[in-house]
């Protein structure tokens, strides 16, 4: 009797476990040096509030990407700095929540933090949120610098500031700031990964496993 007890736990337990689809791991699985923190998890992000699809403050990623984050990891340590990944994998429910933001315009409670200088009405427009991310398809990450002290480090602005203050060629931040933003950019496109114009933080896979597929999963 007390075997069978036994084994109803441990069948219950498992049963408990996400699977993530074939080709994603969790993030702090795979490489438990590289530092974990999922704002779209809490409030600490552009719509002040957690987003659909994040239940919980792990990261997804496919596993192609998380090998090449890893390659990024070891050669920061060299230089006394490490990543933190603020997004990963992004369910397409969160990106649809993400474009009903943004047609509530009474909704302005984060303004002075992540869009001070523009109206919300012109995010969509001027491309700073769309209806498809290239999130979703699992092999793009918005992350940060860390000194080996765990401190943040300042990179001009905060993850998903939307202005022209975020792209990686403003020039107008401290030196050390923008000496970090090239640093991490090389160092991600060295490993495999292409930046974008407008995000010192947001980079893609360029061998993503899954370029035609927008996921829906909760990890």
């Amino acid at each position: 009797m007390r075997s069978i007890s036994i084994l109803f736990v441990a069948v219950a337990f498992w049963s408990c476990q996400k699977t993530l689809p074939e080709g994603f791991v969790y993030l702090d699985e795979f490489d438990s040096t590289i530092q974990i923190d999922a704002r779209y998890a809490g409030s600490d992000n552009f719509v002040g509030r957690p987003v659909d699809g994040y239940e919980n403050e792990r990261i997804a990623i496919t596993f192609e990407a998380a090998r090449a984050l890893s390659m990024v990891q070891g050669s920061l340590a060299d230089k006394g700095l490490g990543l933190k990944v603020l997004d990963a994998y992004r369910p397409q429910r969160a990106v649809d929540q993400f474009m009903r933001w943004t047609e509530s315009p009474a909704d302005t409670s984060t303004k002075s933090t992540y869009y001070p200088h523009l109206r919300k009405s012109d995010l969509v427009p001027q491309g700073y949120i769309w209806k498809k991310s290239g999130h979703s398809r699992g092999s793009t990450v918005d992350l940060t610098l860390v000194y080996s002290s765990d401190q943040e480090a300042d990179m001009g602005t905060p993850w998903d500031y939307f202005g022209p203050e975020s792209w990686p060629s403003y020039s107008d931040i401290p030196d050390s700031s923008f000496v970090l933003r090239q640093l991490l950019r090389a160092e991600m496109m060295q490993a495999g990964f292409s930046p974008l114009r407008e995000e010192w933080w947001h980079f893609t896979l360029k061998k993503e496993p899954f370029p035609d597929s927008y996921f829906d999963f909760v990890p």
